[in-house]
């Protein structure tokens, strides 16, 4: 019996064997097929079908959305009233055409009359505020109406018609134009610019890159209630509304409206880069409309702007060297910041106040003067006949004097027209 214990257990050495083996392979084979299976479904589920291609089209649905939304109701009230400006100017060309061998003279088509040709030199957008009898009138940017020989405004309706300049404005880069009312049907109105808020909700309309896009609206919110930049063409600061809504060339005159049709502010610039050439996106800005409507009377009323002048050749502190400052000028080391006089015109507002060569300007009133354009903005915010004091340092002293603003500022505007009456 001792014999039988060896060949026991060999026999059941076999036998498992046999079983993991079977295992293995019976495993192996179930692995196998699933993996045939997958790939077959996968080929199946990817194959393009055949067949015929008749089932495959669609259809319109009615449309879910709610057209009559803040937006198109306040784009619908405005559109009409905005028109596209051009600016014609002439074209200066030679008495005959070039030829490889130099000019011919009487080439096939020249004329005397090509020197007094008018051609568009550019285009803006504006905004038709007011009718009164046959006569209508379009608030616009002074930068999109100078140097222009004539001036013409195509209407929401595409008709295009003269128009004469009224009255421009470089420092808040305004212009006032006046048009044939025959085909004006709507006028806009202005908002009240003070009550507006950061966040919300406004349209700028135009026609950006030309009269191709003609009434043309993009949507954004006022981005910043008031921000301070050079608006105009002569370096004067003056308060605007930053907004992201899209505003490109061509927009420049068009309105800036709230969600009740309401003109908020008259789009101006745009920001396209920063100081170092980085590209800038969503970054606009427009004229506030009380300012608007403030320089739009006076232009009515005198095709000018009537600014107090002061009579003053000047130059920003800081352009003054250091040394120069305190050798020079005199002044104590903690100031750094002002205007320093380099001319004083005999008889001026600034001679009459005892004003002198080298004195340093650092407040006009109530503010406080960092460079020229701001002496310049402080001096805008009043108005001929005005008075003020005005603080300065002379010898290391500072010192106060009164300004009696009786003078009037020379009118710079070449465009400037006077109203024939009609």
């Amino acid at each position: 019996m001792k014999d039988d214990k060896p060949v026991s257990r060999r026999f059941w050495a076999k036998v498992a064997g046999v079983g993991l083996l079977a295992g293995l392979i019976g495993g192996g084979v179930t692995l196998g097929i699933n993996g045939a299976i997958q790939h077959h479904e996968a080929a199946v589920s990817t194959r393009v079908p055949m067949g015929s291609n008749k089932t495959g089209g669609t259809k319109v649905n009615g449309n879910k959305a709610n057209l009559n939304t803040q937006s198109t109701k306040a784009y619908d009230s405005v559109q009409s009233t905005v028109v596209s400006v051009l600016n014609k100017q002439k074209v200066q060309q030679g008495n005959g055409a070039l030829g490889i061998f130099g000019t011919i003279q009487g080439g096939e088509g020249s004329s005397s009359s090509d020197s007094n040709k008018l051609e568009t030199a550019s285009e803006g957008s504006g905004v038709i505020y007011k009718k009164s009898g046959n006569t209508a009138y379009i608030v616009t940017n002074n930068h999109v109406v100078s140097g222009s020989n004539a001036l013409q405004v195509i209407l929401s309706n595409g008709k295009k018609v003269d128009a004469q300049l009224v009255g421009a404005d470089s420092a808040t880069d305004l212009a006032v134009l006046k048009i044939n009312a025959a085909n004006v049907k709507e006028v806009a109105s202005f908002g009240n610019s003070n009550s507006i808020k950061a966040g919300q909700d406004v349209l700028a309309i135009g026609s950006p890159m030309g009269s191709e896009y003609a009434n043309t609206v993009t949507k954004g919110i006022v981005s910043a209630k008031n921000r301070t930049l050079k608006a105009g063409t002569d370096g004067t600061l003056t308060s605007v509304i930053q907004t992201d809504a899209a505003i490109n060339s061509g927009n420049s005159g068009g309105p800036l409206i709230n969600m009740a049709g309401q003109v908020i502010g008259i789009n101006s610039m745009k920001l396209s880069s920063d100081n170092d050439g980085s590209s800038v996106e969503g970054i606009g800005f427009a004229i506030p409309s009380n300012e608007v409507v403030s320089i739009i009377n006076q232009l009515v009323k005198k095709g000018k702007i009537s600014r107090p002048a002061l009579g003053l050749g000047m130059a920003d502190l800081s352009s003054v060297t250091t040394d120069q400052q305190q050798s020079v000028l005199k002044l104590p080391s903690n100031v750094n910041k002002g205007v320093v006089i380099l001319q004083v015109a005999n008889g001026s507002v600034a001679d009459n106040a005892g004003l002198k060569k080298y004195d340093v300007i650092t407040q006009l009133g109530d503010k406080k003067i960092n460079n020229t354009n701001e002496l310049r903005a402080a001096l805008y915010k009043y108005k001929v006949g005005d008075t003020t004091k005005v603080t300065f340092y002379r010898d290391g002293h500072q010192q106060t004097a009164t300004l009696h603003l009786t003078k009037e500022a020379a009118n710079t505007d070449d465009n400037q027209q006077e109203d024939d009456g009609e």
